[in-house]
């Protein structure tokens, strides 16, 4: 594991990169120590526990913290993902108005291997005929609302659409739906090719050729200047025609622990920034990062900027949203400027605007003398970087030491009781085994009953959270029901009713966030009776208690964000299919028995992806990580009592042969092990 790059011997934009990502360096200090307490439990234990030590090391390699970036079309989320990933012109800007591509750069500064290759996926014949049969969100809306024009508006676009793709890839087209292209190499061009729509007048037909059918892209490039991978992905706007974006955004952000949203310094949460706010008001305000972009653009940075952090919060805390989410200010373009070492690329406003935004900084202090790392920090990188190191090293990095340092210090302590086991055969003069066949059955009972209580709890409580999430829905819907009747009793049909359904997913995340909690103390409470029990298992076949085989339990993984509670809703959209809605209802039995209707035929999709989609899955994970914890420690103890039968002399020779390198090795695994995840998941649950 790669940590703490040598600046000195980095390309002047990798230098950059690096300072921007130095807050990742404990983090990559802790991956690093691990790595090497495994290479020393390795030497300890010979190959008794190789596999779990090889499932270790795996784990902590394959380990990429992931950021989702997200916010509306013409943000500039794309030029701040390159600049966040020190790629310039890597990722296109200017993509199709309907291209609803998720692009995830894979960073590592490893170079060994095939690092660079790219895999495109095409979104599938069933995803094609689904949007063309519904119309996406927007059409189904729009049919249950009977919007007449705005459906047959959208199946105009989608059949404008289709004919598009067409046109580029012919009789291909159907053939590629549901393929995936891989390749060993990552550039701009290839990019290009499959999510950014070319203008077949500029004589290039091949760019933008699958860019109507590309799903997502996975991009795996190496960066020196990191000191771990990471990933970062760049999403399409949440404002397009079919919401197609808005569903595939919402399924990325449950994919990454952090999101930053990258908002314009013109219209930093305008009307359209809605459904951004919906989606973000349902990740904790720890994990979430302002990002207010292309501040290059405002004539007085230093006065302005105040101005919209002040705008900011008062709509977020308007909108119900914890406003202690960090704002940050920058600009993708002077940070792309910087890596590229050319200034002039800025443009004379842009200079100024630098120059206007440098001045009130410098009466702060710390502005650097080097012109291209000064642009650097003006353009909010670095600080950027240290909000996402910040939160990666206290949240999911600090889980990760968490599970792999407990996991690590179980195997030390196994070999740790191992040493005892073989020093009281040769003191006691005695070969004698466990009776292996006895402890199997133990454990296997131990295993079933735990399982079975588990499984009980989680049965009970998803119970629990679906009556919560159904009585919910039904008192809004009742709620709004009568809200209209007496609306209409006291104003008739002349003043148009609107409702707003912020009262609904504050009651489905009160009772998903209960669900959680509980689940997550009933599970704590397994994982560690369970570890006790296997404890005294040991102690009780080998009749020792004091040989240092202690067990800990392994972490509670986190509950899922539950994002899809940001997911548009009829009553989000205010326009002119409500008004025709509205005017087109007769008489009071017909308003609230269609509001009724439309309402629930809304909610029911949500409230059933939140338990589906989102408790139901956690509560697997839970009873997976407690199967896997249960089998491991099986196998540890019943190698133990397995240990091969031989003469004490034999015995003995192989003691005196091994005991140094296993005491040596044991010795320095624990110095590296000791301390080490506790303290950071202890800080991050506080």
């Amino acid at each position: 594991m790669k940590h703490e790059p040598d600046i000195q011997g980095l390309a002047p934009h990798q230098a950059l990169l690096a300072q921007a990502y130095r807050g990742l360096n404990p983090l990559a200090r802790d991956l690093s120590r691990l790595q090497a307490s495994l290479d020393h439990l390795r030497l300890a234990g010979g190959e008794t526990y190789e596999t779990q030590i090889r499932t270790l090391r795996q784990d902590i390699r394959a380990y990429a913290p992931s950021v989702t970036l997200i916010g509306q079309v013409k943000a500039g989320k794309t030029s701040l993902a390159n600049a966040m990933a020190g790629k310039i012109g890597l990722l296109p800007s200017d993509i199709n108005p309907w291209t609803s591509v998720v692009t995830s750069v894979n960073l590592s500064p490893r170079r060994s291997g095939s690092q660079e290759k790219a895999q495109f996926r095409f979104f599938t014949d069933a995803e094609w005929e689904n949007l063309l049969s519904t119309g996406g969100r927007v059409g189904e809306l729009a049919s249950r609302a009977g919007a007449d024009q705005e459906l047959e508006k959208v199946r105009g676009q989608l059949a404008a659409m289709r004919a598009a793709a067409r046109q580029r890839l012919g009789d291909q087209f159907e053939m590629l739906l549901g393929q995936t292209h891989d390749y060993g190499y990552v550039d701009a061009e290839l990019v290009q090719r499959y999510v950014c729509l070319g203008d077949e007048a500029d004589g290039d037909p091949a760019q933008g050729r699958f860019a109507d059918i590309t799903r997502s892209a996975e991009l795996s490039v190496c960066q020196p200047a990191l000191p771990m991978p990471i990933c970062l992905r760049d999403t399409p706007g949440v404002n397009d025609t079919f919401m197609v974006r808005e569903q595939i955004t919402v399924n990325a952000i449950r994919g990454s622990r952090l999101c930053v949203v990258v908002l314009s310094a013109h219209q930093a949460l305008s009307n359209v920034d809605l459904a951004l706010v919906r989606l973000i008001a349902n990740v904790p305000s720890r994990d979430v990062i302002i990002f207010v972009n292309r501040i290059d653009e405002l004539t007085d940075p230093a006065g302005d900027i105040p101005e919209i952090r002040v705008s900011i919060q008062a709509t977020l805390k308007s909108l119900n949203v914890p406003t202690d989410a960090e704002i940050l200010f920058g600009s993708a373009r002077w940070a792309n400027a910087a890596l590229a070492g050319d200034l002039r690329t800025m443009g004379r406003d842009s200079a100024a605007a630098l120059l206007n935004w440098a001045r009130a900084q410098a009466t702060q202090g710390g502005l650097d003398k080097d012109t291209a790392a000064m642009v650097w920090g003006l353009s909010g990188l670095p600080a950027l970087g240290q909000a996402i190191a910040d939160r990666i090293v206290a949240g999911e990095g600090a889980a990760k030491v968490a599970h792999i340092s407990g996991a690590a210090r179980n195997i030390a302590s196994a070999l740790t009781a191992a040493a005892v086991i073989d020093e009281r055969r040769l003191v006691e003069r005695s070969a004698n085994r466990v009776d292996a066949g006895r402890l199997a059955a133990a454990l296997d009972h131990l295993a079933e009953d735990a399982e079975r209580k588990l499984e009980q709890v989680l049965s009970a409580m998803s119970s629990d959270l679906d009556l919560r999430l159904r009585k919910a829905q039904d008192a809004f819907v009742s709620r709004g029901t009568t809200a209209l009747v007496r609306h209409l009793e006291t104003f008739g049909q002349e003043i148009e009713w609107t409702y707003d359904p912020i009262g609904l997913r504050l009651l489905l995340k009160s009772g998903y966030t209960v669900f959680c909690a509980r689940l997550h103390k009933a599970a704590e409470a397994m994982y560690r009776d369970s570890a006790l029990q296997i404890q005294a298992l040991f102690e009780e076949a080998f009749g020792l208690s004091h040989t240092g085989f202690a067990l800990e339990a392994p972490p509670v993984p986190d509950a899922p964000t539950p994002v899809i509670l940001g997911r548009t809703i009829a009553l989000d959209i205010k326009g002119s299919w409500w008004s025709r809605w509205w005017r087109r209802r007769r008489d009071y039995t017909t308003y609230a028995e269609e509001f009724r209707s439309l309402i629930e035929a809304e909610i029911s999709p949500m409230v059933t992806a939140l338990s589906d989609d989102h408790a139901l899955p956690h509560a697997e994970a839970l009873l997976v990580e407690l199967k896997a914890f249960i089998g491991e420690q099986r196998s540890v103890v019943l190698g133990l009592a397995e240990q091969p039968l031989c003469d004490l002399d034999h015995l003995r020779a192989e003691q005196a042969k091994k005991a140094a390198i296993r005491a040596g090795s044991l010795k320095a695994a624990y110095g590296l092990l000791v301390d080490l995840g506790t303290s950071q998941i202890d800080a991050r649950r506080a």
